[in-house]
């Protein structure tokens, strides 16, 4: 059994992205579906669906390559099972400068740290990609 869901999708998609793949399959969870979702918005994946295979649910994303070159350099989980890390609206980190994604699960919904930051929403960040 998978104790953390959320680390084992990250580590699907960074060894995808290591090992030059351009699929990456996903057991499905409706948080992992809005997670997906934000890093198509934000540009790190190329393309994702929902699939059944088997009675089981999927995603399966089509990662990005731009000059044989993934976008993703690194994605990591923040806050944990063992350690939930919460922020406030005015505490969202900039990642990298701003070159970065933090991913936050708020009241209105799982969204990017630029868009908590425009509807003035903190909660848990969940990971950090660039």
């Amino acid at each position: 059994m998978i104790t953390d869901p959320i680390a084992d999708m990250l580590t699907r998609i960074r060894n995808a992205v290591r090992a030059g793949h351009r699929h990456v399959e996903i057991p499905v969870s409706n948080l992992k579906k809005e997670i997906t979702k934000v890093l198509f918005e934000e540009g790190y994946i190329g393309n994702y669906k929902f699939t059944e295979d088997g009675g089981w649910e999927k995603i399966l994303i089509t990662l990005k390559y731009i000059s044989e070159e993934s976008p993703i350099h690194k994605i990591k989980r923040i806050s944990k099972p063992s350690r939930r890390v919460y922020v406030g609206k005015s505490e969202i980190p900039l990642v990298k400068r701003g070159f970065g994604v933090a991913v936050l699960s708020t009241s209105k919904g799982v969204m990017s740290d630029a868009e908590a930051r425009k509807l003035g929403v903190g909660g848990e960040l969940l990971l950090e990609v660039w």
